[in-house]
């Protein structure tokens, strides 16, 4: 799941990975504006649009693998309802990717809110020019995941 302000090439890539892979991306778009028609490009993934940021996304309790945030943590109003909502929706063993522009998020704060919200083997990645990476898991057994 991509959770976004900002459908590009990282929605494409994902879109195509998981494509080839049988699996179906679900991307929640924030915007106040009108949503572009991401269906025509995106036929086979499911789309929902967020307008307000201060309220969550919706998905379903353990059912995503992965939910990457790009460019909306620090747009969003609620960042621990964001933390809470991903917490939910993923499986156990699952993987929790925050993208933001570099220098916008504090490296140490964000291990510690990881922490905080039971996430755990967190990591901070300077592998995208532009972008710093947080990843970390959500552990089968450990905090809130039993």
């Amino acid at each position: 799941m991509q959770v976004t302000t900002n459908v590009d090439n990282t929605t494409t890539a994902l879109y195509n990975l998981l494509q080839n892979n049988d699996a179906e991306l679900r991307i929640a778009y924030f915007s106040e504006d009108e949503m572009p028609n991401l269906k025509e490009k995106y036929p086979e993934a499911s789309i929902q649009h967020v307008k307000n940021f201060n309220h969550p996304y919706r998905a379903l309790p353990r059912d995503n693998d992965m939910v990457m945030y790009k460019d909306i943590f620090t747009k969003h109003n609620k960042q621990e309802l964001l933390l809470k909502t991903a917490y939910t929706t993923l499986a156990n063993t699952a993987d929790i990717i925050i993208m933001e522009k570099k220098g916008t998020l504090d490296i140490a704060s964000m291990m510690e809110l990881f922490e905080t919200y039971e996430f755990r083997a967190a990591n901070h990645m300077d592998i995208v020019e532009d972008y710093d990476i947080f990843m970390a898991k959500k552990m089968h057994m450990w905090g809130n995941g039993l």
